[in-house]
């Protein structure tokens, strides 16, 4: 089973727009360090990341106290660092103490309010509640085009991760016209050789991959991966997510010395920046294990597909979708290798998982 890769640049995407928010800081140190912040998460340098935006959430909790606007501004960004990581349970509790200050603050309707809502939705996204996500999304967009307009880049924002619950949920059509709206939303605000726009383009192409479109979607892997490379060097994270997108539409098309290549260099981006255990280290070595198990190599993808699924069971836990999608790669190498029994055990577990999670 092929996975695509678009979530994780999405989710960084929606923890961003938090970084808008209104308030003012207690002065430079507190800009500086909530500066500092972003720059180390667009680095990818998230235990650094950590240390500096604890330091800033300290720095608005003794000048304001534990209710102001700015301490929910560090505690967003404490948590986007955290949820970057796949940390989402420490994450969790600091979104919505951030969302429950802002909504006391500036009232249930207010852009600051969407954003805190926007980014539970992805937490609730990356750990496989689609629906839930869908919901909070919606939520959000509301506010966001009652509050700022249809055309706003939060709007597109909203816009953008809406889609990607609806196709996560098996729901293409409804997501095909929220990304084109959120992408030439970003292309009017931005400019075409913007990283926003690059998420936009990376989430189509994978949308039409997923349909079979294949002509469409690879000139806008490149196109995205281009504007990664020259936005972050060509170590980022993001740029590997990329790599692996197009990998994978490679692979499909029987171009296996192409995408193995691709896939092998994503793995050690990914590796590098997140170190051996994250989420996206398992997509990577699952992906990689697809592309040697269809050419035979079995022995060679059967490591990476283990690997994989224990890092998901790990960091995302049992009952988790992307666990399913391991059990069932592992269990067509199984098949492939006449371990009809292994294979049907495994089978069976993947179905339960998604079944809890429909």
């Amino acid at each position: 089973m092929k996975i695509y890769q678009s979530l994780t640049v999405v989710a960084l995407l929606g923890v961003l727009a938090a970084c808008a928010a209104p308030p003012q800081g207690p002065g430079t140190d507190w800009e500086t360090l909530n500066t500092e912040v972003l720059e180390l998460y667009n680095a990818a340098k998230y235990d650094r990341a950590v240390d500096v935006a604890t330091k800033a959430l300290n720095v608005a909790e003794t000048t304001h106290g534990p209710d102001h606007p700015d301490v929910a501004v560090s505690l967003n960004n404490l948590a986007m660092v955290y949820h970057a990581q796949g940390k989402f349970d420490l994450a969790e509790p600091l979104y919505q103490r951030a969302g429950g200050i802002m909504a006391k603050t500036f009232g249930l309707n207010h852009p600051a309010v969407a954003t805190s809502l926007n980014n539970l939705a992805e937490l609730n996204h990356a750990r496989g509640w689609y629906a839930k996500a869908q919901d909070l999304h919606k939520l959000a967009l509301k506010i966001r085009e009652r509050a700022l307009g249809p055309d706003h880049p939060d709007v597109a924002v909203s816009l953008n991760n809406l889609a990607m619950a609806y196709q996560a949920r098996g729901k293409p059509a409804e997501a095909e016209p929220l990304y084109h709206r959120a992408l030439a939303i970003w292309e009017k605000t931005y400019g075409s050789e913007h990283p926003q726009v690059a998420i936009g383009l990376t989430n189509l192409a994978v949308l039409y991959r997923t349909q079979g479109q294949y002509s469409g979607a690879e000139p806008l892997y490149k196109r995205a991966l281009a504007i990664q490379e020259r936005a972050f060097g060509p170590k980022h994270p993001a740029v590997a997510i990329n790599l692996d997108n197009l990998a994978v539409l490679y692979h499909e098309q029987g171009r296996d010395a192409e995408a193995e290549a691709l896939h092998q260099r994503a793995l050690a981006i990914l590796e590098k920046a997140l170190g051996p255990n994250h989420r996206e280290v398992a997509v990577s070595l699952n992906n990689l294990a697809e592309c040697y198990r269809a050419q035979g190599r079995y022995a060679e993808a059967e490591p990476f597909y283990t690997r994989a699924l224990a890092i998901r069971e790990k960091a995302l836990g049992p009952e988790h979708p992307d666990v399913a999608t391991s059990l069932t790669s592992l269990a067509a190498l199984y098949r492939a290798t006449d371990r009809i029994p292994a294979a049907e055990a495994l089978e069976k577990r993947a179905a339960r998982i998604r079944y809890v999670n429909q």
